[in-house]
């Protein structure tokens, strides 16, 4: 691939948007790589997932104004349903993913952090919608989540003003989990998503199934998608290997990790 590296440390996988002279900005052919190694990620081996940006400047920079600067209504339309198809791939991805934020992260570059589960910066970090000062609406799901995450109040005063905002802001609003130093981000998600990839794989699974299923529905009917995949848990490996190490008293009988069945 041109524009996306992965790499896989233990139960981690890390992919990295790699178009470092444009700031990692979105365009068609970085969709298409990114959607294909999603695709390419083996469930089997890996628990957890980390999204970051190449270089310290910027996570990533928005969509490519260039090449959407010449579309017409109709490829305008298109090109949001190939951004909003791969962002909603890494949204209900089987295992959880962790954006770690390094820098700019406008238009596309904020949505596509809101697509993750959590989200982690950099002290240099910077997140925006300034869509509405380039003629158009965010694309890639950017009305729809920030609202969801941040509330619709912040949400439209961010859209409306296209006003940009640093970490603390982003930290105190409740668009990001923690922020950290250049130099700590990496080391922290890799060991958030270490602490994550040593649970019961298929309960972290289903939590994020429920969670996700959950906030699309009200709650009598997302109590029942959550009972469902609380019983789905019962009878595999981890269910039994989980409880049988907890209720051992010496901690030693029961020594098998996490299968994963």
């Amino acid at each position: 691939m041109d524009f996306i590296q992965y790499e896989v440390k233990g139960a981690v996988g890390i992919i990295t948007i790699s178009r470092e002279k444009a700031l990692n900005a979105l365009n068609s052919k970085v969709l298409e790589e990114l959607d294909a190694a999603l695709d390419a990620v083996n469930l089997e081996e890996v628990r957890c997932l980390i999204l970051t940006g190449a270089g310290e400047k910027s996570f990533v920079a928005g969509a490519d104004i260039g090449e959407m600067s010449t579309l017409t209504k109709a490829e305008g339309e298109a090109f949001g349903k190939k951004g909003n198809d791969v962002f909603r791939k890494l949204e209900t991805f089987p295992i959880p993913v962790i954006a770690a934020i390094n820098g700019f992260a406008l238009g596309g570059g904020c949505e596509i952090s809101m697509s993750c589960d959590m989200r982690i910066c950099s002290d240099n970090a910077i997140f925006g919608q300034p869509e509405v000062g380039l003629g158009i609406t965010p694309g890639f799901g950017g009305t729809q989540r920030l609202a969801r995450l941040v509330g619709a109040g912040m949400a439209k005063q961010m859209i409306y003003t296209a006003r940009n905002i640093k970490a603390p802001e982003a930290l105190r609003i409740g668009l990001v989990n923690a922020v950290y130093t250049q130099e700590e981000l990496m080391p922290a998600a890799e060991k958030l998503a270490a602490t994550i990839a040593k649970n019961a794989p298929i309960a972290v699974r289903n939590c994020k199934k429920a969670i996700n299923d959950g906030l699309e529905a009200d709650m009598d009917d997302a109590i029942v998608i959550e009972e469902k995949l609380f019983g789905d848990c019962f009878e595999s490996e981890d269910q039994k290997y989980g409880m049988a190490f907890f209720l051992d008293k010496n901690k030693e009988k029961v020594k098998e990790p996490f299968q994963n069945k």
